[in-house]
């Protein structure tokens, strides 16, 4: 496994930060890391490169303990923060074989420089200051000095935070190209960009690992909180009526005499919705199940578990 992580606690004097958090990651899987604000997703891919050690538990990075001093697992590592620190003041192909002179790239910088200016698209950029770069220009040359010493995994906070639409589709594209070849952990916001990139799923709340899977196993997990229907009536219902439906937890109203029902576990309460209109009298223009968008699976799996 290129990262395993098994029962991983972070704590911070008496507050936990991380809780018996595991999970392995195979060699060329892109993953996405999810979770509300203060979950601890940074956290741990901060304890993931080494930048701080967890309280207990085991990360191996490429089958290397990464508490051992026997390897510098780091070197196979590639990180991009939420910050992107760069030296403002640095021309970006000066910054890049600087970078490149601390990984002790030697005869290989200029031409790893090159790859790696031409793979992420700031070529005619090449000779400006990094201060004078749009946010859009500056993640790729963090993404480029992240890369530059080829790393095998790749860990990503928030890479698109702030990025106009045009900006999150070229860095969205990048990290897919990137990810054919390299285990690459994304933390992010948009889920868009989760069901776009990613293959996998690991979502934090509050310091525990709360689901795993693909995109469809995902759901699947949230689904089991409830399945929704979405029902249109041609007459007006009243919301005790629809509320007294056997199997049905919760309404809302939508537009006209429409109605979004919630049910109780996995209950499907088509039928007994059919036969209520059947029984009363009503007409029904539309009766179907809705597919949960990620979104609604992120706040149903966050919620639940706070």
């Amino acid at each position: 496994m290129s990262i395993n992580v098994s029962n991983v606690t972070k704590m911070y004097g008496q507050q936990t930060a991380l809780s018996s958090v595991s999970f392995t990651i195979p060699t060329g899987q892109v993953v996405g890391l999810l979770g509300p604000n203060g979950a601890g997703k940074s956290t741990l891919m901060k304890i993931i490169t080494g930048y701080i050690k967890q309280s207990s538990g085991l990360v191996e990075v490429n089958g290397n303990n990464t508490q051992s001093t026997d390897y510098d697992f780091r070197r196979e590592i590639g990180y991009l923060p939420e910050n992107n620190p760069l030296y403002v003041d640095m021309y970006i192909k000066e910054y890049l074989l600087w970078v490149a002179g601390i990984y002790r790239l030697g005869s290989k910088a200029q031409s790893r420089v090159k790859e790696l200016i031409d793979l992420t698209g700031i070529g005619h950029e090449q000779n400006k200051r990094i201060g004078s770069l749009s946010k859009g220009y500056r993640q790729r040359v963090g993404l480029a000095q992240a890369l530059i010493h080829n790393p095998s995994v790749l860990i990503l906070d928030e890479p698109t935070s702030g990025l106009d639409p045009n900006q999150i589709i070229e860095i969205r594209n990048l990290i897919s190209s990137i990810g054919q070849d390299k285990t690459v952990i994304l933390s992010t916001h948009i889920m868009q960009e989760v069901e776009a990139i990613c293959k996998r799923i690991i979502i934090i709340n509050r310091g525990k690992l709360v689901a795993d899977g693909s995109t469809v196993e995902v759901k699947a997990m949230s689904s089991a909180l409830g399945k929704q229907v979405m029902v249109e009536f041609l007459e007006d219902v009243p919301i005790a009526l629809i509320q007294g439906v056997e199997g049905v937890a919760s309404v809302t109203k939508l537009d006209g005499c429409g109605w979004m029902l919630s049910s109780s576990g996995m209950v499907d309460v088509r039928p007994n919705v059919f036969n209520f209109a059947k029984q009363n009298g009503y007409t029904l223009l539309t009766l179907s199940e809705q597919n949960l968008q990620l979104e609604e699976v992120f706040q149903n799996l966050t919620m639940v578990n706070s």
